[in-house]
């Protein structure tokens, strides 16, 4: 997926258990809400629950799609006609911004043909989006077979330990591996208590001193995102004045490229 020029993409990375996919909802809930639209948003995660914290219904991921592409081509259309036709079917449409689900990867038997067309057809959809977000698995594996050149800000999220620190780090460093050019690597400590221990300041600051990672900021632990999550109620309905969200959009806002 190659961007037009122009466009912002933007990659949220991080280790399950420490409320990644919750600050992806709150980024697309403050895109929506600067009216910074349209939006794209890509789950990229294999455990995929983003469209539940928006309060979505998935019928068909691109993993399930590309596997069918394998198979049920109809007699007469090409294989990329029939990855547009389905890829465009799975788009779920909201207010301000649309989603598309990854779903699973690809098994031992890698078809290569069919992840090439998926990224010519993913790039011919982007280029109608102001935004891109991509919500990543840790290994962040999906921004190659995205065939992503560039990401302007990729949002590495902890959780407030030692161990979340460092593993946001190694994150960060995996970067390098990828053939993509990452414009700012913002660190956001996510959840954590109030007032913020003096350990974990000692450990961002370590993180920050020996990586490119630039300090975002700390999000606090949030009763009300809590409560939104165990009633399965979307989390674009949190009020701004929610501290967590407050804080959250402090940081969008001064490391987002408007």
């Amino acid at each position: 997926m190659v961007q037009q020029a122009g466009a912002n993409v933007i990659a949220m990375a991080g280790k399950g258990g420490t409320g990644k996919t919750t600050l992806t909802a709150l980024l697309i809930k403050y895109l929506v809400s600067r009216n910074l639209t349209p939006v794209l948003a890509v789950d990229a995660d294999a455990n995929a629950n983003l469209n539940e914290l928006l309060g979505l219904d998935v019928d068909m991921t691109l993993g399930e799609i590309r596997d069918r592409m394998k198979t049920e081509t109809p007699q007469g259309m090409t294989k990329n006609e029939f990855m547009e036709l389905h890829i465009n079917q799975a788009v779920i449409e909201a207010k301000g911004f649309d989603l598309l689900v990854m779903g699973q990867p690809e098994g031992p038997g890698c078809y290569c043909m069919a992840n090439s067309i998926l990224a010519q057809v993913m790039e011919k959809l982007a280029r109608n989006y102001r935004y891109l977000l991509v919500d990543n698995e840790a290994g962040m594996e999906h921004l190659s077979r995205l065939n992503l050149r560039t990401i302007h800000t990729l949002f590495v999220v902890s959780d407030p330990s030692a161990r979340g620190v460092l593993t946001a780090a190694r994150i960060a460093d995996l970067t390098k591996a990828l053939q993509v050019e990452v414009g700012q690597k913002v660190l956001i400590v996510n959840r954590v208590p109030e007032p913020v221990p003096e350990a974990l300041d000692e450990h961002v600051k370590q993180a920050v001193a020996q990586t490119d990672l630039v300090f975002g900021g700390y999000v606090p632990a949030s009763q009300e995102i809590f409560q939104k999550e165990m009633a399965q109620e979307s989390l674009l309905e949190l009020p701004e004045d929610t501290p967590a969200v407050k804080k959250a959009f402090e940081i969008f806002d001064k490391y987002l490229k408007k």
